[in-house]
């Protein structure tokens, strides 16, 4: 017997000395115990329910409270994504209301900032599983890093009058975003366990993920949830419409539930309670189809979010906003000028003639000049009207940047023009590039680690700035100071400021009778 202990003994010396994976002690959450693992350095755990499975009656509900455990629960990998159109890594689910935490701290009385991804995927797709989202690389700069789910599509966004009557409120849709306010909530009761600071937590996403940075910024739901918060080509400061355009993606809640109608026609069933009855998989849903995108409900968003900024009706805390060169290759789609011009007119109206000025077409191609249009009406002018409201009306820091970091091409390649695409930052923000491609540069890896490090510094103490990144100031109408991040990070001025300020009459004109009245 003795001989079979030491055996094991030294077994276990053996494993612990090479490195292998080990469990650490359990860790007490408001809901049970959980079992994480131990992972280069950190504790990570990985599908920790936030809320109830959002399914059969619960579903087109707000999330609702995790039910209890006895034991303790294996949170080794990570859970099935949002039911969805694609594919995600972990696989799909509606039973979907997960996060996972990747910490440094290795007592619970450590007090370590906090930061919290929220994906994107244009309110249709995403997972916290993506290889690229995995959050090691920044916890290692000092951070507890939490990613978090949210339902999508139809399943996420859907509003009816049946849904909107079940309601207290009397409003239904935007359970995404209200996924995503619970689970910072489920963060402030428990996130101490993991040696994180409540007080300090630090929200950021990307696309649709700094979309709802934005709204979360803007709801009274979300006050006090967070001490800061990250938006990489994010914003949501657009007027609602009726027919939709990136930039202008936003409904009332009146105009979603005529879309739930007829959403609820299409799959061909009489009430939501058979709707419920239908298994996901069975259920239209994609971009391009109606109930698919947050909603200006009067409760979770309560009103045109530039009018709230306007009045200093939002979550007042430090903001980091950008977003990239090229987002206009990402989601132009003219390859003439004659199609450039016809898009233009189609959905600017009596401003078509001045923007095509501002953002010109070439004789016989759609170059970056033309494709920026695109870029500004989606990201650039939402991000810069974000930074000069909240410079004028707020008290905390603005900072604001502008992502360009890619090759030269020379003028044979059919990349000639081309800046950085919609998404390209957010592997240099988590540090996850890919080492081994020939194409990834010194200049990649040194603005990579530039980023890391400002968005922690950000998350710590609210601000980029500290020691071996070069200073970026805060930006303001007087200083519209925008840090640009490329192979020499450097400070300029704003973008395309002059064809910007073209874009913000056509956004002044269509909040008038006269621009709400044409856009219906």
């Amino acid at each position: 017997m003795r001989k079979i202990i030491f055996v094991f003994t030294v077994f276990a010396c053996f494993v612990a000395g090479q490195g292998f994976a080990q469990q650490p002690a359990p860790v007490k959450v408001q809901e049970g115990r959980i079992q994480g693992t131990l992972e280069n350095g950190l504790t990570v755990y990985k599908g920790i329910p936030f809320a109830a499975p959002p399914v059969g009656i619960f579903r087109w509900k707000a999330p609702q409270p995790a039910a209890k455990w006895e034991g303790v629960k294996q949170t080794t990998k990570f859970a099935p994504a949002a039911f969805q159109g694609g594919n995600p890594p972990s696989g799909k689910s509606e039973d979907c209301l997960y996060l996972n935490i990747w910490t440094p701290a290795k007592s619970a009385n450590e007090k370590i900032p906090v930061l919290v991804w929220i994906y994107g995927g244009g309110f249709s797709f995403g997972s916290t599983a993506e290889p690229g989202y995995n959050g090691e690389k920044l916890a290692k700069k000092g951070v507890v890093l939490v990613s978090i789910a949210y339902r999508v599509g139809q399943l996420g966004f859907l509003a009816h009058p049946e849904l909107s009557a079940e309601n207290t409120n009397h409003v239904s849709g935007n359970y995404g975003i209200l996924d995503q306010i619970t689970g910072l909530k489920w963060i402030q009761k428990n996130i101490a366990a993991f040696g994180g600071d409540p007080k300090k937590v630090t929200i950021f996403g990307e696309s649709a993920g700094g979309i709802s940075v934005s709204m979360l910024c803007a709801s009274p739901l979300a006050k006090g949830l967070f001490q800061g918060a990250i938006s990489e080509s994010g914003g949501s400061f657009g007027p609602t419409r009726t027919k939709t355009y990136p930039g202008e993606n936003m409904k009332t809640l009146k105009q979603a539930e005529a879309e739930g109608i007829d959403y609820v026609q299409k799959v061909g069933v009489p009430s939501i309670a058979e709707l419920r009855k239908i298994e996901a998989d069975k259920l239209p849903m994609g971009m391009g189809m109606g109930g698919g995108w947050p909603i200006t409900d009067g409760v979770v968003i309560p009103d045109d979010q530039h009018k709230l900024y306007e009045a200093g009706k939002y979550n007042d805390v430090p903001v980091l906003i950008g977003y990239n060169s090229d987002e206009g290759a990402s989601f132009s789609r003219e390859k003439t000028p004659e199609e450039y011009f016809a898009g233009v007119k189609a959905r600017y109206g009596k401003f078509a003639d001045d923007l095509i000025k501002a953002y010109p077409a070439a004789e016989n191609s759609v170059p970056k000049t033309a494709r920026d249009l695109a870029r500004d009406a989606a990201f650039g002018w939402h991000t810069w009207s974000w930074a000069r409201l909240q410079s004028q009306t707020g008290k905390s820091k603005v900072f604001l940047y502008y992502f360009d970091q890619h090759p030269d091409y020379p003028k044979d390649s059919p990349r000639y023009g081309y800046g950085s695409p919609h998404g390209q930052e957010v592997g240099y923000v988590f540090m996850n590039l890919d080492t081994s491609n020939p194409q990834t540069t010194k200049s990649d890896l040194e603005i990579s680690e530039a980023m890391g490090t400002y968005w922690t510094n950000f998350a710590k103490y609210g601000d980029p700035n500290g020691p071996g990144v070069p200073v970026w100031p805060t930006f303001s109408d007087k200083t519209p100071d925008v840090m640009y991040l490329g192979p020499a990070p450097h400070i300029g001025r704003v973008p395309s400021a002059e064809s910007l300020k073209v874009l913000d009459g056509y956004f002044k004109w269509r909040r008038t009778p006269e621009g709400e009245d044409w856009a219906k």
